[in-house]
């Protein structure tokens, strides 16, 4: 009986079918460093490069999509999961200061289609590519009885560095530095339970004129972006005290992650333009506006702090994807929207 295992669910051949159509994008990803390949049992990473840099500091961060993949499965389009994940795992490091070098991947399902897999791993492979990082591994997982069917779940891991002495750790923001933010695609990778709860019964596949001519589906769907390059900018340039990457918690609870004891923040309302998608959201569901700014970015990706006196550089440098939108504050704790 040699397809006994096929018949329990598990197609060993296509999962060697979805290596095969990912294994290009995959090797275009991969740096000098990279002395693996496809299919070995462990990514190999020569590290010796590290040794130029004072104090080399790895940081690590590991996370997932959420319920996007939902919307993924819903709409049946499945290139761009794979460029949120890795856009928004270098986003976690890039807080911290570091440069991603390298990223592993977890794709699973109750039945592989091996399509499918590959256009997630093509949309991992490009938002590596676009950010210098090598993809070195992953695990691409049938089970059966564990995920529900027609759904995908996927988890990816970066690793990065960063000198000791440029980390940014928050500890020298100070009461009457200046808040800016660089603006969000949408939701990120987000809120979409509440998003998808609220937004269900309507179409998502028709032009909507209050997403100025998208649809639901394709204003839930917009990539998370990479700040990589936006705080490379900056960094040359301004002094940059802390970055917050607004994630779940929202602008609430994610601020206050990277602030002294003592401080808070000031944000302004009205600074920065909300996508619409926010707007919508919070008509259709009746959402409170204090629980909008805990679930979603509301616009603001990623928030950084700087001396005042650098503002108006920094948002020379960047143009209109930068905005004031507030300042540290020694009046309270936490963050209140004025």
């Amino acid at each position: 009986m040699a397809d006994a295992y096929k018949r329990t669910g598990v197609d060993i051949d296509a999962g060697q079918t979805a290596i095969h159509l990912m294994k290009d994008a995959v090797r275009a990803t991969y740096t000098p460093q990279v002395l693996s390949d496809l299919g070995n049992f462990g990514g190999l990473y020569d590290a010796s490069t590290l040794a130029k840099l004072p104090s080399p500091t790895l940081v690590a961060s590991i996370d997932g999509v959420g319920t996007k993949t939902k919307v993924a499965a819903r709409l049946n389009r499945w290139d761009t999961i794979g460029q949120d994940l890795v856009n928004h795992c270098i986003n976690d490091i890039l807080v911290q200061g570091a440069q991603p070098l390298f990223f592993l991947d977890y794709v699973a399902s109750s039945r592989l289609v091996p399509q499918q897999i590959a256009a997630i791993v093509h949309g991992m492979a490009q938002a590596c590519q676009q950010a210098g990082c090598a993809l070195i591994g992953g695990e691409t997982a049938e089970m059966p009885g564990v995920y529900v069917a027609g759904e995908v779940d996927v988890v990816g891991a970066v690793i990065g560095v960063v000198s000791r002495q440029k980390l940014l750790d928050g500890s020298r923001i100070q009461a009457g530095d200046v808040l800016l933010a660089l603006r969000s695609s949408g939701l990120h990778t987000n809120g979409y339970t509440l998003a998808r709860a609220v937004l269900d019964e309507l179409d998502w596949q028709i032009p909507r004129e209050d997403l100025n001519g998208q649809s639901i589906g394709e204003a839930l769907l917009a990539v998370h972006r990479c700040y990589l390059a936006s705080v490379q900018t900056l960094r040359t340039a301004v002094d940059v005290r802390g970055l917050a990457h607004i994630t779940g918690g929202g602008v609430i609870d994610n601020l206050p992650r990277i602030l002294p004891a003592g401080l808070g923040a000031a944000v302004q309302r009205g600074t920065w333009p909300i996508p619409p998608i926010f707007h919508l959201i919070q008509q259709q569901g009746q959402v409170d506006e204090q629980e909008m700014y805990r679930v979603f970015n509301m616009g603001l990706g990623m928030l950084v702090v700087i001396p005042a006196e650098q503002q108006d550089e920094a948002l020379a440098l960047l143009g209109d994807d930068c905005a004031y939108v507030g300042q540290i504050v020694d009046t309270h704790e936490g963050v209140q929207l004025v």
